[in-house]
């Protein structure tokens, strides 16, 4: 296969990939919407301190779903003069910037769950309508969720995953409401602001999650073994190539970079080991998600017998 024919699939999938990506958030943004304003008003008219702080979570999710869009637009823009390997990083940033936020969130929630634990005898009973408001939002969640991770799978987005994962937390967190609002009707009071408490935990702990994976990715963090295995093995097989060292990986968004030092039959000629080079390229970019893969010619001695190697003839 040839360089331009990789392009050209490429600019065939983008813009598939891209208008799944963007239907599939706003969905989101829709749902977002009528949920943040049915729990919040539900909540307040309820009494029930738990719905509000989910409502405060579907709203968290309603930005994120904007950060999404955003960074979903500018990563698919090719290389310019600034930005050479392209702009896929912009979905790291993103993936990022939703963990800080589910970060933020998740700290306002815990403080405001523990001072009305620190006042019990503040605590109301919640009225009928917050559990029913509460369980089709956990219904309408948990199928958001179902979705957006399927459109995810499909184009192959990262920031489209933790996305889908917070459309997740977000199910959970409203079985936790449910779970607590239901408590104090039957006559526990204190689980709606435990239930509170305890969905601002697994806000806090999303947000870590996404926010330290994200970090490491935007520090070039290496991919997977079973990645680099497979990358190593392609090389391998091209034949002319005697051997490789120095592989080493990156991350930049979904995508992979490559650099890889390449051993050559040192008495080939220069138009010889660059040809090999090109293939042993090519091999490692049928990978999924490598982007490119910078090679670098080392010349091998090789003993005067195995001169007429079928690699090295097949090559030339």
């Amino acid at each position: 296969m040839r360089n331009d024919e990789i392009i050209d699939e490429a600019e065939v999938e983008t813009p598939a990939m891209a208008q799944a990506a963007r239907r599939s958030t706003w969905v989101s943004v829709a749902v977002n919407i009528l949920l943040t304003c049915m729990q919040l008003v539900a909540g307040v008219v309820a009494g029930s301190q738990a719905l509000i702080a989910d409502a405060i979570h579907s709203l968290s999710d309603l930005v994120s779903d904007f950060v999404v869009l955003f960074a979903s637009h500018h990563s698919r823009k090719g290389a310019d003069a600034d930005h050479q390997y392209g702009h896929q990083r912009f979905e790291t940033a993103a993936s990022l910037a939703i963990g800080l936020l589910l970060l933020a969130v998740g700290a306002g929630m815990l403080w405001s769950a523990v001072q009305k634990l620190e006042y019990p005898e503040l605590i109301q009973p919640v009225k009928g309508v917050a559990l029913w408001v509460a369980l089709g939002a956990l219904a309408a969640k948990e199928s958001l969720f179902r979705y957006m991770l399927a459109v995810a799978e499909r184009v192959r987005s990262s920031m489209l995953v933790a996305n889908a994962w917070h459309a997740r937390s977000d199910a959970a967190s409203s079985l936790v409401v449910a779970v607590g609002i239901g408590g104090n009707l039957l006559g526990y009071h204190m689980l709606d602001p435990v239930a509170a408490l305890v969905v601002g935990l697994m806000v806090t702990r999303m947000g870590w999650k996404f926010s330290w994976d994200a970090l490491h990715d935007l520090m070039d963090r290496a991919v997977d073994a079973q990645s680099i295995e497979a990358i190593r093995q392609a090389i391998l097989a091209t034949p002319g190539v005697l051997g490789l060292h120095d592989l080493k990986t990156r991350k930049m968004g979904d995508a992979i970079l490559v650099d890889v030092h390449l051993e050559i039959d040192g008495a080939m000629t220069v138009e010889e080991g660059h040809r090999i080079a090109v293939q042993a390229r090519l091999a490692a970019m049928q990978i999924q998600d490598v982007l490119n893969v910078m090679t670098h010619v080392d010349p091998v001695r090789v003993p005067r017998h195995q001169a007429e190697d079928p690699a090295r003839a097949g090559a030339a």
